[in-house]
């Protein structure tokens, strides 16, 4: 049967736009799109979490931002108004978005780099990088581990076997090497490394001898492998050797 042109209600019908379909899941999970809105909000330049606060019926009431220092409170509303609207369609009132500011924050890896970099600057040494470069021999590869003491780069090298645990070692090696030549009062010497799963988590572990005058000690130092073993080795070394280290830099 064909529908009559000319009927008021079937016209209308016919004529209303199409609204995409949510999965069923996403409706319950999401029915008012807020989520939608606080990942869409979270996505935008220097916004480091945000929160939409809506009545039952859908209608929001607050949206409240937190973003990284610098930022102007003025322009990050802006450009919440305007994300809002283009992306989803919502027309929201400047004065229900606030706007909170941090002085730092970063993650707990960062946190982590920042701590031992603060350690070391405080003796004047600072771990730069460690480069695993191959050799023209077969499963054998080169270790550079690279720091800095004032203004100037300090690098030694080992050679090792191409596998974690010989890795580690030539690692510590080389940072145990330069260490020693910038002390004067003492010698140290690497006594071995060891990785280890626990905690959930990959450790790598040196132990440092320490030798002045005639008295030789162990310092043992740690570090969670987190990019590379190497990584992990070179700053396990400095864990181990820091408080003896700054007295002596």
């Amino acid at each position: 049967m064909k529908p009559n042109k000319e009927d008021p209600v079937q016209a209308t019908a016919s004529e209303a736009p199409v609204q995409p379909r949510k999965a069923q899941g996403e409706a319950q999970a999401d029915p008012w799109g807020i989520r939608r809105a606080e990942v869409l909000l979270t996505s935008l330049k220097g916004v480091l979490s945000a929160r939409v606060v809506a009545t039952g019926t859908g209608e929001i009431t607050e949206v409240h931002i937190l973003t990284e220092a610098g930022l102007t409170p003025k322009q990050v509303v802006r450009n919440v108004e305007s994300a809002l609207l283009a992306q989803l369609g919502i027309k929201i009132d400047h004065r229900k978005i606030s706007v909170a500011q941090t002085a730092d924050i970063l993650p707990l890896e960062a946190m982590e780099d920042r701590a031992v970099a603060e350690r070391a600057r405080k003796r004047g040494l600072v771990f730069r990088r460690v480069e695993v470069t191959p050799t023209e021999t077969p499963h054998r590869v080169t270790v550079t581990v690279t720091m800095e003491r004032d203004g100037q780069e300090l690098s030694a090298r080992e050679n090792a076997g191409d596998a974690d645990k010989m890795r580690l070692l030539a690692a510590a090696r080389a940072t145990v090497s330069i260490l020693d030549g910038l002390v004067t009062d003492g010698t140290i010497d690497l006594a071995g490394t060891q990785l280890s799963d626990m905690f959930d988590a990959r450790l790598a572990f040196v132990g440092i001898h320490v030798l002045q005058g005639r008295e030789a000690r162990l310092h043992v130092g740690s570090c969670e492998v987190k990019r590379s073993v190497e990584q992990a080795g070179a700053l396990a070394v400095l864990d181990a050797t820091n408080r003896w280290l700054t007295s002596r830099l």
